[in-house]
């Protein structure tokens, strides 16, 4: 295994698109019908465009396959779950091959020091109830909940932040 950490760009479309599927397929059975729709998202290549044209997408690879992603969101970009003094990332993703190697931790870890050297004061992301490495990560790093919002997918949600 040879882990490398760099930036990704609209060339890895394809291949995060497939990463989305994989790392995130493992909650298939825990949302049963939503999933389709979580599946949808995942496989929509012009939204993950998008996303990269605003984002900065650091990438984990291995060889040449991308095993791990994670986009943060400059401030400026509000939406109903986000402030528009918030940075925030997005689709935070591992093959699960390589779970349990810290991979999330140090895309997050990529993140944060970026946010940081962009001059961002406050970082954000959600998470829900079904993704429990996530916020065992999230937790571990710093981030606290901000607050519970509107359920996603049938499932409880939180807004979790952290002040750089």
């Amino acid at each position: 295994m040879n882990l490398t950490y760099t930036t990704g760009t609209l060339s890895d479309a394809q291949q995060l698109s497939i990463l989305g599927l994989q790392s995130y397929g493992v909650f298939e059975k825990t949302l049963g019908d939503e999933w389709q729709t979580m599946k949808s998202n995942m496989q929509d290549l012009h939204a993950l465009q998008e996303l990269i044209n605003k984002a900065q997408t650091f990438i984990c690879k291995d060889g040449e396959s991308i095993v791990g992603m994670i986009f943060l969101v400059p401030s400026g970009n509000p939406t109903n779950i986000y402030r528009a003094d918030q940075c925030y990332i997005r689709k935070l993703g591992v093959h699960p091959k390589y779970n349990g190697k810290g991979i999330a931790s140090n895309l997050v870890d990529m993140c944060i020091t970026a946010a940081k050297a962009n001059g961002e004061h406050t970082i954000a992301l959600h998470t829900s109830e079904f993704m429990d490495a996530a916020r065992h990560i999230y937790e571990k790093i710093g981030f606290s909940i901000e607050k519970e919002i509107d359920p996603i997918f049938g499932k409880r949600y939180w807004l979790y932040t952290l002040t750089l």
